[in-house]
């Protein structure tokens, strides 16, 4: 048994020690998140270096699609629709194409992220938007592929995309202003009905200021035209819990009907157990 444990542990205890050994990746991968006014723009990719070798034209040929880094997808998510090129490009993750030429790029944003490099099958529909960006020679030499956004103004920001003495700037416009006074409007007309609903039903909850969660919902319910069930539920549970057994039983029971209408099965038996537990005290 002794020779059975010495030998399995001489043939297992190499495989350990090459499952804890951690090299550096040749082309390690890198996050870049970046707000733009009010939309947030995260890349992820993989960055190759040059390593003494001529890149594009060589390396990365010229016509054909480049996967725009290394290993799987170079991805990019945007929380908002931007525009480029006069085009819209809906919020959410790309993974970013290249066709590099001498004098010309073309851009290519995608839809399927999960490919390792470039699909192996090239689906036309997934294109999501599709531009030309014109190269432009640096004065220094760009070691790593970077990717960076960079020109930033409240409204717009240019991706860039440099390697080796080559840089590719894309231009992409933010919708900063329409959120923006979406924000001062909604601020300057004061808390919704919504709002007050939310710190009633926090100080409810919480044990807070009672009396003024009361106040709180008593505004929400005002400014509804249609009174919601939950609105009038959590009204008639503060009310039993200020002592105001009779004001909480009325309006448990303005709470039911809107719920019988809603059909809401789960409102219809609270309120019935609180009506009856409210009544016999």
């Amino acid at each position: 048994m002794k020779k059975i444990i010495f030998a399995l542990t001489f043939f297992i205890a190499p495989l350990i020690i090459e499952a804890q050994v951690k090299t550096p990746q040749q082309s390690p991968k890198s996050t870049l998140t970046q707000m733009v006014g009010l939309t947030e723009v995260e890349i992820n990719y993989s960055r190759p270096s040059t390593k003494g070798r001529p890149i594009f034209g060589d390396l990365v040929p010229f016509g054909k699609l480049w996967r725009t880094g290394a290993n799987d997808n170079t991805t990019l998510s945007f929380s908002d629709d931007v525009v480029i090129d006069g085009k819209i490009l809906t919020k959410g993750k790309y993974a970013l194409y290249a066709i590099p030429k001498a004098d010309n790029w073309e851009i290519i944003f995608y839809s399927k992220t999960d490919n390792w490099g470039n699909p192996e099958v090239w689906d036309e529909t997934k294109v999501a938007l599709r531009t030309n960006a014109t190269p432009e020679t640096l004065d220094r030499n760009v070691e790593s592929f970077t990717i960076g956004i960079n020109n930033l103004d409240y409204n717009f920001a240019h991706l860039e995309l440099s390697w080796e003495k080559t840089i590719v700037a894309l231009k992409f416009e933010v919708p900063t202003q329409k959120k923006a006074m979406a924000s001062i409007e909604k601020a300057l007309a004061g808390p919704s009905a919504g709002d007050y609903f939310s710190s009633a039903k926090y100080l409810f909850d919480s044990n807070g200021d009672v009396a003024k969660s009361l106040i709180y919902v008593n505004k929400a319910l005002d400014m509804k035209q249609e009174k919601p069930f939950h609105y009038y539920r959590l009204k008639s549970l503060i009310q039993s819990k200020l002592g105001d057994k009779k004001g909480a039983i009325e309006t448990a029971k303005l709470s039911l009907a809107a719920a019988e209408i809603a059909k809401n099965q789960d409102y219809i038996k609270m309120n019935k157990e609180s009506i009856e537990e409210w009544s016999k005290k």
